[in-house]
């Protein structure tokens, strides 16, 4: 989860109990919070509610229920490429929480329509952009609606036909749809290669004689719809639909005002997760750890933005943050001897161990154990309480991990792919996400939810392996230049030889199959509910968001516009 980041030995020891005067700390030179105080203020601040705003947006808010609902009742409509492209629209202003039931209901009608008419040879399903956004749209959704509904697109020869080039729009339908491939699709595989080279060449040459398109498709080619993070792309998104002359004004207006609105809620969570944690003082007392407080919420509101979960984003955000400062201490500062009695008072979980800890760590070790008890006071009340060993069971695996890599960097170890990994999945911490995600979530979780997630299922296996690989990509060459824990990259290249590229283009061929294994278990009929199922796709949204091309989170000022986009400006 948190990239094993380089270090060096200049920083000044803290005192603790016990230290002896020889002992050199390491530090990893982690630039300080970007933030400051910014966000105290929400904390204080009601969210007030507009009763005139809110008037208009339950106005707004009807018209298009009702219009969704006509669509639903009439035959003649639930194929009409408007309607398709209204759901597709509301999805990606990230307002379809609010109709959910109405949506559900229309792809169920037109899924029936495909399946029937996957039986007429004689039916055809529409041109390539309307195919493919059909498609997309039922996948997205969980619905098993066959690949070959693009075999119409291809020629005598098997190749995508050269007359599809021309239609911009429509490949870039084709290559959104693409991304929702599983494994042994080849003709998405194709699909994918075809549209990714015809829309690089054709982004410049659309620039001046269709702006909006040529935006969308840049962007697309960086950050498809898949791995985005909904709120995030719909961020994006609004000033390029605003920009279209034949853009739903309703919908528009909807979306904005839904955004700000829930933007406003999510300003006072992150004010109160600012104030307590700017209350237990780690900046200041725990200097060589990373301050990333404001960042963890980011990843947060990645996982999930919904009213209904700020309970569970309360919870989230706290675990991450200590989860941050406990990599930290593990990987930067505690020596051999400290981490050793660390992780065992962690694996014992009693305060009375305290007493044992360096000063550091037992400031650390009191916060740690207060968010874990809050955590059950929490469940107690929602009558949830059997959440909470799952959720401590899980970190203590992580603890392991982390102690266990502690020692094979001491020992300048680097230890074969299998071995790594076995320790390295876990020491991602994408598990201890993953279940503390679900603690919050009020009925939906169950006892059997948690032991689906525990007997690593296919997406969670998946979601490890991408996460663990992508982490070590962006931040192996650091590393290595100033001593680190060895990555995959480095184990790989002593295990099989070859370069360090090799071993990076190996390692994307598997992040791209645990994507193909991602969307496969997101298909009806799912092992849990879809609401658990997407926490864990989020998840895997966020990796590609924070450690697609750099290590986002440790370097945080890459991703400060869209931080402040969602947490800062309003949508004007």
């Amino acid at each position: 989860m948190f990239t094993q980041t380089s270090l060096s030995s200049s920083a000044p020891a803290l005192s603790t109990q016990n230290a002896k005067p020889e002992i050199v700390r390491r530090s990893a030179g982690f630039h300080p919070s970007i933030w400051g105080d910014q966000f105290l203020s929400y904390a204080s601040n009601p969210v007030v509610e507009n009763e005139e705003e809110k008037r208009e947006h339950d106005l707004l808010k009807g018209k298009l229920k009702e219009k969704l609902m006509t669509a639903a009742e009439n035959k003649s409509l639930i194929e009409d490429k408007e309607t398709l492209d209204l759901i597709d629209l509301i999805q990606r202003l990230c307002v379809s929480y609010h109709f959910e039931k109405e949506i559900s209901r229309i792809l169920e009608q037109i899924m029936q329509l495909v399946t029937h008419n996957d039986h007429d040879h004689n039916h055809d399903d529409g041109d390539l952009y309307t195919t493919s956004l059909r498609f997309r749209l039922l996948r997205q959704n969980g619905y098993r609606i066959p690949c070959g509904v693009f075999n119409k697109f291809k020629d005598s020869e098997g190749n995508f036909k050269e007359s599809l080039i021309c239609d911009v729009k429509g490949m870039l339908s084709l290559y959104e749809a693409a991304h929702l491939r599983i494994q042994g699709e080849d003709i998405l595989d194709e699909a994918l290669s075809f549209t990714s080279t015809q829309l690089g060449a054709a982004k410049t040459t659309i620039t001046t004689t269709n702006p909006s398109l040529a935006a969308q498709v840049a962007h697309a080619l960086k950050q498809p719809i898949r791995k985005g993070l909904p709120r995030l792309q719909a961020r994006r998104f609004m000033p390029v639909y605003e920009a279209d002359p034949c853009h739903d004004k309703t919908l528009l207006t909807f979306a904005k005002l839904d955004f700000n609105m829930l933007q406003r809620l999510h300003q006072k969570e992150v004010g109160e997760i600012t104030k307590w944690w700017k209350d237990i003082d780690f900046s200041n007392k725990m200097p060589f750890a990373r301050d990333r407080v404001v960042e963890c919420y980011f990843w947060t509101l990645g996982v999930y933005f919904e009213p209904k979960y700020t309970l569970g984003r309360k919870i989230f955000n706290k675990v991450i943050a200590m989860t941050s400062v406990l990599d930290d201490i593990y990987d930067v500062y505690g020596t051999l001897d400290e981490l050793e009695i660390f992780t065992e008072a962690i694996l014992r979980w009693d305060i009375n161990t305290i007493s044992q800890l360096p000063s550091y760590m037992q400031i650390y070790y009191q916060a740690f154990i207060d968010v874990y008890s809050e955590m059950e006071a929490q469940m107690e009340v929602e009558d949830k309480l059997y959440c909470v060993p799952y959720a401590k069971e899980v970190m203590k695996k992580l603890v392991r991990a982390y102690h266990q890599e502690s020692k094979w960097f001491h020992a300048n170890y680097v230890p074969p792919m299998e071995e790594y990994m076995s320790v390295a999945l876990v020491s991602s911490g994408y598990e201890v996400l993953a279940a503390t995600s679900f603690v919050g979530m009020g009925d939906v979780v169950t006892k059997d939810s948690f032991e689906w997630l525990f007997n690593y299922p296919k997406i969670i296996t998946a979601s490890l392996i991408m996460g663990r690989l992508m982490n070590d990509i962006v931040g192996h060459k650091f590393e290595q230049k100033r001593g680190h824990v060895a990555s995959a990259v480095e184990c790989y290249v002593k295990q099989y030889g070859g370069t360090e590229e090799e071993a990076v283009e190996e390692f994307r061929k598997q992040i791209t199959n645990a994507w193909k294994d991602i969307n496969e278990e997101c298909l009806c009929p799912t092992a849990v509910p879809m609401p658990l199922l997407t926490r864990v796709l989020n998840l895997a949204r966020v990796l590609e968001v924070i450690y697609n091309i750099d290590d986002c989170y440790t370097n945080s000022k890459l991703i400060v516009k869209d931080i402040a986009s969602l947490l800062i400006n309003p949508v004007p």
